[in-house]
C-alpha cells in the first residue's frame, strides 16, 4: 500500500479556521482524515502540508512513525508550531487509514481500551467564543454554568483572569474571588471547575494574587498561569500554592516537555494532539508523564476530526484524567463531521467503528470556506494602551 496523495480542506469556524487533512492510498477507497487546525495561521499550516507531502507520498501508511521521521527530520529546519501541526493532521490521517484497513477502531492500535468510559469538560457558553471570553460579571458566569451542567456535564472551565501586567490590581484580585465563589456557589461540590489564566499574568507574583484568590473554591487546577517555557516562575509558583498547576499546551517540541517535566511544578500536563506531532507523539509525552507522576488532559478546542482523536486517545492511555471538547462550537459542528463521540453524564463512550470512525462531507465544509478569523487577540490591550498576552 502506498500512499498517492495528501490534500487539505479548509472550514470556517469563526475564531478558527478548522484544517482538515485527507491522505489517499493506491488502495481504491482507502482514504484517512486526520485535523492540523493551528489559530490565526490557517494559510501557513495549509501551505507547511503542502511542502512535506512530497516525503511522504509513495511510502506505505503504515509506516506511522517511518514517516513522522521522514517529515520531522528530512526536513532540516525545526518544524515550530505550523510545520508540527502539519505533521500531527497528516499523522492522524495514517491512524485512521491503518484502523480501517485493519477493521479496528485506532484506540487498538494504540494499547487498546483502559477505561470504558472518558469524563471531559466544556467551556461556558458550550464553546461559543463570546461566551468563553467575554463572561467577565458573576451573573452572568453563574447563568452559563449552570446551562452547561443542565447539559450533563459534570466540569466545565472558565477564563476569568483578566488581562494583566506584572501587577495583579486589588480590584481585580477581589473581582475573580467574588466570580469562583459565584460559581461553587452555583454548582455545589460535585462539578470541577477549571480556570484557563492563558499566561495572562506576566509575573510569578501576579499569578499567585490570582490563584490566591481562586483557592476557596477549590479549582480542579488552574492552566497556563504564566506564559509557555517561563519554568523558572512556573517552579516559583509551585512552591507557593496547593492548588493544582497544568501546562503545556504551547509546548511542541518532546524536548520541551521534557525541561518542562524536570522542574517538578505541574500536576497536569497539556500537550494538544494536533500540535505535538500526532497520537503517537502524544502517548510518548503521556508515558514520560506517567512516570513522574503527572496526569494528562489533553488541550482540545478545536475542530470535530480533533475531538475524535482525542477520544482514541484517551481511551487507551492510563494517565488520562479529563478531556477539553469544544463540540458545537459553531452551528455547522456535526455538518461537516459525522463521528463516534457520544455523550452520557459528562462521559464520552468508546467508539467501535473502523479507523477514527469519522465521515467527512466534502460538500458541506465547501459552504463554510476560509474566512479570516476574528482576531480577539486584539483584545489583549490595558487602559493605558499597553498590549498583553492574551
Amino acid at each position: 500500500m502506498k500512499i498517492t496523495s495528501v490534500s487539505t480542506r479548509v472550514v470556517n469556524a469563526e475564531m478558527r479556521n478548522w484544517v482538515f487533512v485527507k491522505v489517499g492510498t493506491d488502495d481504491p477507497g482507502l482514504f484517512g482524515w486526520g485535523e492540523a487546525t493551528l489559530e490565526w495561521k490557517t494559510r501557513a499550516v495549509v501551505g507547511a502540508i503542502e511542502d512535506l507531502a512530497p516525503l511522504i507520498v509513495g511510502r506505505d501508511p503504515r509506516d506511522i512513525e517511518q514517516a513522522v521521521r521522514a517529515m520531522t527530520k528530512q526536513s532540516f529546519w525545526r518544524l515550530g508550531a505550523v510545520g508540527m501541526s502539519a505533521v500531527s493532521g497528516i499523522e492522524l490521517a495514517l491512524w485512521d487509514i491503518f484502523g480501517k484497513h485493519l477493521d479496528v477502531p485506532v484506540w487498538r492500535l494504540l494499547g487498546g481500551k483502559v477505561r470504558d468510559k472518558v469524563g471531559v469538560y466544556t467551556h461556558l457558553g458550550m464553546g461559543d467564543m463570546r461566551a468563553v471570553y467575554e463572561t467577565n460579571e458573576v451573573e452572568p458566569l453563574i447563568e452559563r454554568a449552570r446551562e452547561v451542567v443542565e447539559q450533563g456535564y459534570r466540569a466545565f472551565k472558565a477564563v476569568i483572569v483578566p488581562y494583566t501586567h506584572f501587577h495583579a490590581p486589588l480590584p481585580e484580585v477581589d473581582k475573580v474571588a467574588r466570580m469562583m465563589q459565584g460559581l461553587r456557589e452555583a454548582v455545589g461540590e460535585e462539578v470541577e471547575i477549571m480556570v484557563d489564566f492563558h499566561g495572562r499574568p506576566a509575573s510569578a507574583g501576579a499569578a499567585l494574587a490570582y490563584i490566591e484568590a481562586l483557592a476557596p473554591g477549590r479549582p480542579m487546577f488552574v492552566e497556563e498561569p504564566v506564559q509557555p517555557g517561563d519554568f523558572a516562575s512556573l517552579t516559583n509558583l509551585a512552591r507557593r500554592t496547593s492548588v493544582p498547576l497544568a501546562t503545556g499546551e504551547r509546548l511542541i517540541d518532546r524536548g520541551e516537555f521534557d525541561a518542562l517535566f524536570a522542574t517538578g511544578a505541574i500536576d497536569i500536563v497539556q500537550p494538544d494532539i494536533c500540535h505535538c506531532g500526532g497520537l503517537l507523539e502524544a502517548k510518548k509525552i503521556a508515558a514520560r508523564a506517567e512516570v513522574l507522576g503527572i496526569g494528562v488532559a489533553p488541550h482540545n478546542p478545536l475542530g470535530p476530526i480533533a475531538g475524535v482523536a482525542a477520544l482514541h486517545f484517551a481511551v487507551s492511555t492510563p494517565n488520562h484524567v479529563i478531556q477539553e471538547e469544544m463540540v458545537g462550537a459553531v452551528p455547522w459542528y456535526y455538518e461537516v463531521v459525522d463521528g463516534p463521540i457520544r455523550q452520557v453524564d459528562g462521559f464520552w463512550q468508546v467508539p467501535e467503528a473502523p479507523g477514527l470512525g469519522i465521515t467527512v462531507d466534502e460538500a458541506a465544509c465547501a459552504r463554510h470556506p476560509y474566512a479570516q478569523e476574528v482576531l480577539h487577540t486584539q483584545n489583549a490591550v490595558l487602559a493605558d494602551g499597553t498590549i498583553v498576552d492574551w
